[in-house]
């Protein structure tokens, strides 16, 4: 079977306002993705102004890339460690006690590969108290 990509549509996706993703792809480059902003305070609070549902004493280390802050819930006392990237196209919740390991990935989204037209295919993710997400490479 070969892949057809002039037959992909994901046009039933809306994710959001073409306003709010825009303003959160500029808040993620400039706070999360960088290096430059080290509080893990001031990143919770801007992750709930873009909706989502952060916990007490939530650790957000540098270079965070979240795709969609309103999809996500993040429990207290949560480490989110360097490089992690939460590719949340759908709902991810993380519970309490909760470490993301340096370099993990957490992707809700993923390809049909058996269907010509590569359809876009998504689910959530919920991780529960006290898991350790590690990176293994």
């Amino acid at each position: 079977m070969e892949i057809d990509l002039s037959k992909y549509n994901n046009s039933w996706y809306h994710p959001g306002s073409k306003l709010k993703l825009g303003l959160w792809y500029i808040t993620n480059i400039l706070f999360f993705r960088s290096s430059l902003v080290p509080f893990s305070s001031f990143k919770g609070s801007l992750l709930k102004l873009f909706g989502a549902k952060i916990g007490n004493k939530v650790v957000i280390k540098p270079r965070v890339n979240i795709k969609y802050p309103w999809f996500l819930e993040i429990g207290e006392n949560t480490w989110v460690g360097e490089d992690v990237w939460i590719d949340n196209v759908a709902k991810v919740t993380i519970g309490k006690n909760v470490c993301l390991s340096q370099g993990a990935m957490i992707l809700c989204g993923s390809h049909d590969y058996t269907k010509t037209s590569f359809d876009l295919m998504i689910a959530p993710i919920t991780l529960e108290d006290g898991v350790e997400f590690l990176h293994k490479a």
